[in-house]
């Protein structure tokens, strides 16, 4: 009896394990980041910017908030991406606040998962009376750099037009500049949706 009590311990502990292995995803963008924006107009023509980001961890590591600094030709404004992790589902969820209404009806969360070190998340919503369904995609990450890109579809996913751009390059891992660091995974060095 006492060897099934230990083994059903450790596969519990398996099990529990198995579900946070997802929320660390983020960890690579703790830290501060210049960020390099391209962003396609209505018109279809591409315009560019430079900015800032910040990450850091919250809710105890099942969540991040990035705050974001966007150098615009028009002037700087402001947004917050916020993220949370479910164990249940092995998913995460992103919302996105535009500080040029801070006020607004937040639109549906995207989620979805890292696999293989990219991670893709989706959202069905309607902008200007037509159902779009919104990608946000995370790739080429290493403990310098990162890209993620938003793209809509018209056609629930069967062809996909990206409309942001952002190439993030780091300029300082917490605690780097104080010698601590937060946890292994917040040097960057873990890609996401991979074993280490």
């Amino acid at each position: 009896m006492k060897i099934l009590r230990i083994a059903l311990g450790f596969l519990a502990l398996v099990f529990a394990s198995a579900a946070f292995a997802g929320a660390s995803d983020f960890d690579f963008e703790f830290g501060d980041w210049n960020v390099h924006h391209r962003v396609k107009r209505a018109t279809g023509e591409w315009y560019e910017f430079e900015g800032t980001a910040n990450a850091r961890p919250i809710l105890g590591g099942l969540g991040n908030v990035e705050d974001c600094l966007f150098h615009r030709p028009g002037g700087d404004t402001r947004g917050v991406a916020m993220r949370t992790y479910d164990p249940a589902t092995s998913e995460w969820a992103i919302w996105w606040v535009d500080g040029r209404a801070p006020h607004g009806t937040l639109d549906p969360p995207v989620k979805g998962r890292f696999e293989n070190g990219v991670g893709n998340f989706y959202s069905d919503s309607e902008i200007n009376g037509k159902q779009v369904r919104t990608r946000f995609t995370w790739s080429q990450i290493t403990p310098k750099s990162a890209r993620w890109e938003q793209a809509f579809s018209y056609d629930a996913g069967k062809t996909w037009e990206s409309n942001w751009v952002m190439e993030f390059r780091r300029t300082t891992v917490p605690g780097r500049e104080t010698g601590k660091t937060l946890a292994p995974a917040a040097t960057g060095i873990m890609v996401p949706g991979t074993v280490s």
